[in-house]
């Protein structure tokens, strides 16, 4: 990946990143230590599902969650090697 690479995908995490509930659910799945559904994680925000997959979504498309769907019921997780390789830190501040 080159520099401007570097930076157009640095520049989108830091855009999904700027908003606050999404900061919360990687803060909810880094401490669970383990996949999380959607239901789980809007009973710990008290946000509606709706909202909550809205902004799962947003952090899919990013990179910076992995989605595992099990017949109707999406699994989340922290994609750990982005966080490494663009914001080495930034995981251990939650």
């Amino acid at each position: 990946m080159d520099i401007e690479q570097t930076d157009q995908k640095l520049a989108t995490i830091f855009k999904v990143l700027g908003e606050p509930h999404r900061i919360e659910i990687l803060r909810i799945l880094y401490h669970a230590g383990r996949e999380l559904t959607c239901s789980e994680v809007s009973a710990q925000l008290k946000l509606s599902k709706s909202t909550v997959s809205y902004h799962f979504r947003a952090m899919r498309l990013a990179g910076l969650t992995h989605t595992r769907q099990v017949a109707q019921i999406k699994y989340l997780s922290i994609n750990t090697a982005l966080f490494e390789q663009f914001l080495p830190a930034f995981l251990a501040t939650l």
